[in-house]
């Protein structure tokens, strides 16, 4: 985490530097706290019993938040593509002369399908699953891939906001009543824009 301070040096936001084995992978995701703050709250909240995710996917492993929806098609027939791996989030670098993949941290939702044979391999059903893919590809080209539960998620999510609080960004405003905001302790930083 790299703070991002005001005028009079007080952090109030963060950038992330990321690496892989001691080796830098570019910093993406300028001011990029808040935005993940609110996401640990929707992962957190998308894995409550009787949360809508949570009636769509019994197992808790499968509950996500929804990705906000595409904008709707500005003029008569023009269509955006959907895609069938939806973001959470993407992070890239902010250089006026980065090309398109230099150092990117992002995280799409990948759901799969799975027959389940029945007794006598007669009849069956389908298991739905989702999981997060989280991939960070470097200036390099070079990339590296987890897949995550919602759990997983939920607490890489957690570890990046403590990560956040400690070098002096505090996001309590957006985790207020969310169950991430019970398990770490505000740091008492001031945001001052």
């Amino acid at each position: 985490m790299v703070p991002v301070r005001d005028r009079s040096g007080t952090p109030y936001e963060v950038t992330l530097e990321l690496q892989c084995d001691g080796r830098s992978f570019g910093a993406v995701g300028e001011c990029c706290g808040y935005f993940l703050a609110a996401l640990a709250r929707r992962v957190a909240d998308a894995r409550l019993e009787g949360s809508p995710e949570a009636r769509a996917w019994p197992d808790e492993a499968d509950r996500f938040p929804e990705p906000p929806a595409p904008a709707a098609p500005g003029a008569p027939g023009e269509y955006r593509l959907v895609s069938r791996e939806p973001e959470l989030f993407t992070f890239r670098c902010r250089e006026r002369a980065d090309t398109a993949g230099t150092g990117e941290l992002r995280c799409t939702l990948r759901t799969s399908c799975t027959w389940l044979s029945g007794p006598d391999h007669r009849g069956g059903e389908w298991r739905r699953s989702r999981r997060a893919v989280v991939e960070a590809w470097g200036t390099d080209g070079h990339g590296v891939r987890a897949v995550l539960t919602s759990a997983e998620l939920a607490d890489f999510l957690a570890a990046l906001v403590v990560e956040a609080r400690r070098v002096g960004a505090d996001y309590r405003d957006v985790l207020a009543s969310s169950p991430v905001s019970a398990r770490h302790a505000p740091s008492g930083a001031i945001i001052d824009c």
